[in-house]
């Protein structure tokens, strides 16, 4: 069956779904997203099927006419240029008719933290949200920091951000694993080169339709900020620690001055990493091999090493290496995205 044959046969479901519609309970939040999204998807595969048709059509009026001297080569210099738009249409339906992520246009959440490697683990931390954060400015998306937790020297135990805009899943899921880092610390007086490891996940942001947390599964604690955020931040019981008690899962937020803006983000979270952690439930049960889990993500897997002395970057899963890390780190990460979406791992 060709691609025009299953694309009609895919169409048949949008009387379905009109109706569906026609009929819903509004109050069904969950369901109703997702009729309008198959809905959208089955309406933009129409428009290009029906496009195809009329130049089929188009194609079929301009054979009667290739009998007719006097317009034969007008006729067929049309059918000819009809037919090459109706390939690249082909093209366009077997992109929409390919079965879509359903993280494809989420916003996520990217947590950074120092592995092996005591203070230049942390260091590197910091260099690595840096990176993210122009590479994520380069493609038009915005970076909301949401929480980090400082070590002396300049590093970072931990980063937390949001990553907003369209793109943003599709340009950073590759980035969740293990990324070792190669190079000679600022106190190294021997020159001795220095292994170090950081780790990234990378969770998409999950809305309450999505994943229903029962309130009575949350235990919420609010208690006084400390650390920098102005001179009410140790005043008020502003800052929030969120526990999901069926999964262990704590969240807690203080960089904000109002603890309903806290309690906002840390559920935004909360939300990401609990919806992560029956994911990968899901995935294990059905994961023959714990090789298998690995390749699929698992943050235990080592995809990337930064060696400095060499100027030298390796994404493990893909066998590249590129001898441009300078540019990398200020951003210039696709160079390494683009032939990872192109593999497609």
């Amino acid at each position: 069956m060709d691609i025009i044959e299953i694309a009609k046969k895919e169409l048949e479901k949008l009387d379905e779904i009109n109706k569906d519609l026609a009929n819903i309970d509004f109050k069904d939040k969950k369901k109703v997203s997702s009729l309008f999204s198959k809905q959208k998807r089955l309406l933009e595969i129409k428009e290009v099927y029906d496009l195809y048709m009329n130049k089929l059509s188009q194609i079929e009026e301009n054979r009667k006419l290739l009998d007719d001297p006097e317009l034969a080569e007008l006729a067929g210099e049309e059918i000819e240029s009809l037919k090459q738009q109706n390939k690249a249409l082909i093209q366009k339906l077997e992109l929409l008719m390919k079965p879509r992520d359903a993280n494809e246009n989420k916003d996520i959440v990217v947590e950074i933290r120092a592995g092996a490697g005591g203070a230049e683990a942390s260091l590197f931390v910091a260099d690595l949200y840096r990176m993210y954060e122009r590479f994520a400015q380069n493609h038009g998306l915005k970076v909301e920091l949401v929480s980090s937790s400082p070590v002396e020297g300049g590093g970072y135990r931990e980063i937390v951000a949001f990553v907003k805009g369209k793109s943003a899943w599709s340009l950073f899921r590759f980035e969740m694993g293990v990324h070792r880092v190669q190079r000679i610390p600022v106190t190294e007086s021997q020159g001795r080169i220095h292994t170090s490891t950081a780790t990234v996940a990378v969770l998409p942001q999950v809305n309450q339709e999505e994943i229903d947390i029962n309130p009575d599964d949350l235990k919420i604690d609010v208690y006084r900020a400390s650390g920098p955020g102005g001179q009410c931040v140790n005043t008020t019981d502003s800052a929030v620690r969120i526990t999901h008690i069926p999964t262990g899962i704590v969240v807690t937020q203080q960089d904000e001055k109002s603890q309903f803006k806290n309690k906002a983000k840390a559920m935004m979270i909360l939300r990401a990493r609990v919806a992560d952690f029956y994911k990968k439930i899901e995935e294990e049960k059905l994961a023959k091999e714990r090789k298998e889990q690995v390749k699929t993500g698992d943050r235990s897997f080592r995809i990337r090493t930064y060696n400095f002395p060499q100027n030298r970057v390796t994404d493990h899963r893909i066998g590249l290496t590129v001898y441009h890390l300078d540019a990398i780190m200020n951003g210039d990460l696709d160079q390494i995205v683009n032939p990872l979406q192109a593999a497609n791992i």
